[in-house]
């Protein structure tokens, strides 16, 4: 019997080293915002991954590199590293902790959740933006950035390349935060914990949140911590909605989308294993970290997709929309400050 001529590589091989030089460029850039952020507090280091992602589809030769030899790997972080940083992102947020703010507090939250959900989607379709990045971007300026973008992307089936718009908005609205917030405390007379308040219920991103709050010291960045985590934990039963609602509507004769998606269950479970208290501080410190590297890596995917050109020319409607629904929610959020610490 004749051997046959092995092939160069099996498939898995071949597919895995495509995937590579995108993969080792974003462990690369996740690398450089770290440093970047360790150098300037100020600057989340997520935030500095996105731009990273911006040079590298814009620059001359990275523009090459990001388009062609590295898109299989920048395409997968962008994908599937961003649903495994979700799963991690449940080790944050601790129930004992929210539940600690009392019912009121959270009814409130809640009802600022969904009136800058509603009021951001309102908004977006008034400046003509489709139906799934008006969602998208609805959801990301309401709960939890881009995480909450990467999750309700995933569980109403909606193409990576639209995700691509409503993550730089809402990376660009959350810096906007971190330095427009702070200036505001001294004209407003808000003491610390109300800014923390503040910071929490109406920045986009957990690290924007922490930028923004940590600027009126401690005891402002530990309130902000929790009331941000509590709009997190609203992730889950929002997608879980979309999901049923997106179920419902599915073409019965096609394979139905699932109800919640597999790395939301993962999220509710670690949150709840958080929750437990069993974690050691040490654990919870090198999953910061983990989560850190799998959400910069995916955030410098999806930003290597954005061409500033084609933006600069498609996307006027879609930043007065952002900058519109920032302010409301800047609004809601200041509101719902005064409401949960008033002024003693």
């Amino acid at each position: 019997m004749p051997l046959s001529r092995p092939s160069s590589l099996p498939p898995a091989g071949g597919a895995a080293l495509r995937l590579l030089p995108g993969l080792l460029g974003c462990a690369a850039a996740v690398g450089v915002a770290l440093a970047v952020h360790a150098a300037l507090p100020a600057l989340p280091a997520m935030t500095a991954a996105v731009v990273l992602g911006l040079l590298a589809a814009n620059l001359p030769g990275a523009a090459g590199w990001s388009a062609g030899r590295g898109r299989a790997g920048l395409d997968f972080a962008g994908k599937h590293l961003m649903r495994a940083g979700i799963v991690v992102l449940g080790l944050k947020v601790s129930v004992v902790d929210v539940l600690g703010l009392g019912w009121p507090a959270l009814l409130l939250i809640t009802a600022v959740v969904l009136a800058a959900f509603a009021g951001t989607y309102g908004i977006s379709r008034l400046f003509r933006l489709p139906p799934p990045v008006s969602l998208l971007i609805a959801t990301g300026f309401a709960i939890c950035g881009a995480s909450a973008i990467g999750a309700m992307a995933a569980v109403r089936r909606i193409r990576q390349q639209d995700t691509v718009l409503p993550i730089a908005l809402v990376t660009l609205c959350g810096t906007l935060a971190i330095g427009a917030l702070p200036l505001l405390v001294g004209p407003l007379r808000l003491a610390p914990e109300t800014f923390g308040a503040w910071a929490g219920a109406s920045v986009h991103d957990v690290g924007q949140v922490v930028a923004t709050a940590q600027t009126a010291g401690a005891s402002a960045l530990a309130v902000a911590v929790v009331v941000k985590l509590t709009r997190v934990l609203l992730l889950a039963p929002m997608v879980a909605a979309a999901g049923l609602h997106h179920r419902r509507g599915a073409d019965g004769g096609g394979r139905r989308p699932p109800l919640v998606p597999l790395f939301v269950l993962g999220f509710i479970a670690l949150a709840a294993l958080r929750s437990t208290g069993w974690l050691a501080p040490e654990v919870l410190a090198a999953a910061a970290v983990l989560q850190d590297g799998l959400l910069g890596m995916a955030l410098f995917g999806l930003g290597s997709a954005v061409r500033v050109r084609q933006l600069l020319h498609t996307g006027t409607p879609a930043l007065l929309a952002a900058l519109a629904s920032w302010l409301l929610i800047a609004a809601l959020g200041l509101g719902a400050a005064v409401v949960l610490i008033p002024a003693g």
